[in-house]
């Protein structure tokens, strides 16, 4: 099997170690205090190359509680103590002592908090999906790389062990050629059409917040696809509470992915080959395990073991890319990105999905 997401070059083991230093230690800013926020930052801490420098929120209160809970070195809030500075955001990336940025904020602000932040010579570490729409992700790649930052966007679900070893299982050829795949993602998310995963103006919907993690083991072992059918259930305020996305391949292989925050499910992923199979044991986003057969009866199962929640390994391909002067990831690249973001446009205009990013006219 062709390998479609790459192997860092630092990925010597299945259980690598990531949180040794391995070069000069790198400022953090982090934009946001919510809960990814802080279970990244958690992880981010253990890393003994990274420094937590500053913090930015909107709110005061938000912004210091996060601050002294970390350890940061100094946080931001809109306004600031005199009431007259700009948003917090803003003043993070004026900060000479900040390095890098990692972006948590909704979907919708991804775009302009990213370019603030290479327009102040900062590298940037942006949550997925990377921004709403296609156009604005290819306007940010196309300025990290003419001021020769690194902007990578946070899909750590590439770099945990369980799906690096599934592909290298699928490279070997031990179950054949891949003819199908299958994967599902998702919760029964309360509903609140105020909450950030629910509403418009921010990007709410399955398919921006979790498809892409459904998508990756069909990307991963399948590459692009040629096709792509999308369905999806709506609420009354147009987000899509669940979907199904269909991907179709020159070569005839196929995958389903369904995503969803409306219901428990398996979170399960499944690739089938002419000579067997291979599934994931645990969350299809960080698989604790796989259950790989090859024909009918000889089946194994193997297990990993990771430091934190599992985001080291994405926090420490961005270190080494910065520490070696890189300004993108071998593994996940800006043309994947931007590939992607161009599936999620085809797949929400079958949707019926629109947001107000879809009619900005300054990229």
């Amino acid at each position: 099997m062709q390998r479609f997401v790459g192997r860092p070059d630092w990925y010597t083991t299945f259980n690598p170690e990531t949180l040794a230093t391995t070069g000069t230690a790198l400022r953090w800013g982090v934009v946001a205090t919510g809960n990814i926020a802080a279970t990244v930052t958690a992880d981010l801490a253990l890393l003994e190359d990274a420094v937590l420098q500053a913090v930015s929120s909107r709110r005061a209160g938000t912004a210091a509680e996060f601050a002294e809970s970390f350890g940061f070195a100094s946080h931001y809030y809109d306004g600031g103590p005199d009431g007259t500075s700009p948003a917090g955001y803003l003043q993070l990336m004026a900060d000479p002592a900040v390095d890098v940025v990692y972006i948590a904020t909704p979907h919708a602000a991804h775009y302009d908090i990213a370019k603030a932040a290479l327009d102040a010579g900062k590298h940037v570490l942006c949550e997925k999906a990377l921004t709403i729409t296609a156009a604005e992700a290819r306007a940010l790649i196309a300025l990290a790389r003419e001021r020769k930052l690194f902007l990578m966007e946070a899909v750590w679900a590439r770099f945990v062990p369980g799906f690096q070893r599934a592909l290298e299982i699928l490279e070997s050829g031990e179950i054949g050629q891949v003819k199908w795949v299958r994967a599902d993602l998702g919760f029964p998310a309360p509903q609140d059409d105020s909450a950030r995963i629910w509403a418009p103006a921010d990007g709410g919907g399955a398919l921006l917040d979790i498809s892409v993690y459904p998508l990756l083991w069909a990307w991963g072992t399948l590459g692009r696809p040629d096709s792509v059918a999308a369905t999806a259930e709506l609420t009354a305020l147009g987000v899509d509470s669940q979907n199904t996305l269909t991907l179709s391949y020159a070569n005839g292989a196929q995958a389903q992915l369904i995503s969803y925050l409306s219901s428990h499910g398996p979170r399960v992923a499944s690739v089938s080959g002419t000579e067997g199979y291979l599934e994931t044991i645990g969350s299809v986003n960080n698989p604790t395990g796989l259950r790989i057969c090859a024909g009918w009866d000889n089946e194994r199962v193997e297990m990993f073991e990771h430091p934190g929640s599992g985001y080291t390994y994405q926090l420490r391909e961005v270190t080494r890319c910065i520490q070696g002067g890189l300004t993108e990831s071998a593994t996940m690249g800006l043309d994947d990105s931007l590939a992607i973001m161009e599936l999620f446009d085809d797949a929400r205009r079958q949707m019926g999905v629109s947001y107000a990013n879809d009619s900005r006219t300054d990229l």
